[in-house]
């Protein structure tokens, strides 16, 4: 039986992908450039400041990277404070209290900023449920590169084999088998064009992977 939980955050616990969408869209038009929907896409679950470096490399832009993050999260901040529907992805907070009512450790590991984790898990009251939290950003690699989970496993305090991750993007999955994890997909309704195929498991409903049922699952 598994013994620690790593979530994802974006599209598995909360839809703050409509706001990140938003506010990457704004900061394109603020340094003028044309990101088409598939390259997008090709970028969820990679961190903020890996994504402003592929576009000022792909465009060609003089700015550094950096100047495009501070751009993308000042919109996202006013936006997070602003737009109502911000809320939790529909039946993750009774998993989340299943989970940590049964004795699973939680982590969270985020390709999100460290700020954006605290201001999401102090909206919704999740730090009381979580062993810690890490964010990509922080980190030399991002999703597919497997060392965010690697290191959640580390603060859960058990070997790779003993954690599960729960992830809904193509690069988040691919970071989670490349950790040696056993990973569920969700198929989230926000994450559009995201490759599952990788995933040990996948759902669309979160009671389905409930603390009972992991007894039927084998790694």
């Amino acid at each position: 039986m598994f013994k620690a939980v790593l979530f994802d955050m974006d599209g598995v616990i909360v839809d703050t992908e409509p706001l990140h969408k938003k506010a990457y869209f704004l900061m394109f038009d603020q340094f003028n450039i044309s990101v088409s929907k598939a390259l997008y896409e090709s970028t969820t679950g990679q961190s903020t400041i890996n994504v402003c470096r592929k576009l000022c490399t792909i465009f060609e832009l003089e700015n550094n990277p950096e100047e495009l993050v501070q751009c993308k999260r000042q919109i996202f901040t006013d936006l997070f404070h602003s737009d109502p529907s911000l809320k939790l992805i529909e039946g993750v907070l009774d998993l989340i209290q299943n989970y940590h009512s049964n004795g699973l450790t939680l982590v969270l590991a985020s390709s999100a900023s460290m700020g954006t984790i605290n201001n999401v898990f102090t909206r919704f009251d999740l730090n009381q449920y979580f062993k810690a939290k890490i964010s990509g950003a922080d980190l030399q690699a991002s999703k597919p590169h497997p060392e965010i989970f690697e290191k959640a496993a580390q603060l859960a305090g058990f070997p790779q084999k003993d954690c599960f991750v729960i992830e809904d993007s193509t690069n988040g999955i691919k970071a989670a088998k490349s950790a040696g994890s056993y990973c569920i997909g969700y198929d989230s309704l926000h994450s559009k064009n995201q490759d599952y195929t990788l995933a040990d498991l996948v759902t669309s409903d979160f009671k389905s992977i409930h603390h009972k049922h992991l007894k039927n699952i084998s790694f």
